[in-house]
């Protein structure tokens, strides 16, 4: 999966849903690479979840 914007807006909790496709994985790795809305990055929280 190549490299996405994504807007974290304070009115919905400043959350996103990331949809990756449905395959059989092992590992999840992430990368930030920039920043859209400042020149910084922070990740405070991450959750992943099987369905």
């Amino acid at each position: 999966m190549g490299a996405t914007g994504y807007t974290f807006d304070p009115a919905t909790g400043n959350t996103v849903t990331v949809n990756l496709p449905a395959n059989s994985t092992r590992y999840l790795r992430l990368t930030v690479t920039g920043n859209t809305g400042w020149p910084a990055g922070q990740l405070s929280e991450l959750q992943a979840f099987t369905s």
